[in-house]
């Protein structure tokens, strides 16, 4: 499969706000927007798509109708994760996993987005080598 695009559609009740947040807080800018439909792409990334569709819309599956969104996560690789935890904690967004160091080579926090959509930002980090060995992945 040769891939132009790679896309998520949320449901949502406002695809415009949900665009918006997506725009004034993560760099989206809001291209496409027909009401039921609303699409954002970052700048940066013009392959990525996030469309925000009414999720009472006649356009959906039978199946998809009404259904919201539960266990979604966005996540997006950034240069310094903490400047950004303090520029979306000083915006007022909602902290639900605090800033963290994983073992595994990771530093993130997530916030909540609208729709019960959640964001995680995240940098790479050097890996514990105890962690790393402990769990197969460095030799002993």
């Amino acid at each position: 499969m040769n891939i132009d695009l790679i896309g998520m559609a949320v449901l949502c009740d406002d695809p415009r706000a949900s665009a918006e947040w997506f725009a004034e807080h993560i760099g989206f800018e809001i291209g496409a927007d027909i009401g039921w439909y609303v699409n954002a792409q970052h700048a940066q990334h013009k392959n990525l798509s996030l469309d925000f569709v009414r999720r009472d819309h006649a356009s959906l599956a039978e199946g998809m109708l009404g259904r919201t969104v539960a266990g979604t996560l966005v996540a997006f690789l950034v240069q310094d994760v903490d400047a950004e935890e303090k520029r979306l904690r000083e915006a007022g967004l909602e902290i639900v996993l605090p800033l963290v160091s994983e073992p595994w080579g990771q530093r993130r926090f997530q916030v909540a987005g609208l729709e019960g959509l959640f964001v995680e930002i995240l940098q790479p980090v050097a890996p514990d080598p105890r962690w790393m060995r402990d769990n197969g992945f460095a030799p002993e």
